[in-house]
């Protein structure tokens, strides 16, 4: 009979299919090689440090203006400005 050669074949394409998918899945998530960093590495915390650059700048209570001084939200022409190019044709 010639139907075993055509359901061997007829089921050769799901079978590839799932096998280079299992391949593929395997080879890009290696994950029997994988580094377990969470149980692998020891971090030490340490205290946070300033240095002698980290000041206090202002404080800031509250929000009584909700806007920016001097913003330019509405002002579209000034915000977007064309870009030119060197074509000119």
């Amino acid at each position: 009979m010639s139907d075993d050669g055509g359901l061997a074949l007829l089921l050769l394409g799901p079978a590839g299919g799932a096998g280079l998918y299992w391949y593929l899945y395997r080879f890009y998530r290696n994950t029997d090689k994988s580094h377990d960093f969470e149980h692998e590495t020891a971090v030490e915390a340490q205290p946070i440090t300033g240095s002698e650059f980290d000041h206090k700048v202002g404080k800031t209570e509250g929000t009584r203006n909700p806007r920016i001084e001097g913003d330019n939200v509405k002002e579209y022409r000034k915000r977007v400005q064309r870009v030119e190019t060197g074509d000119s044709s």
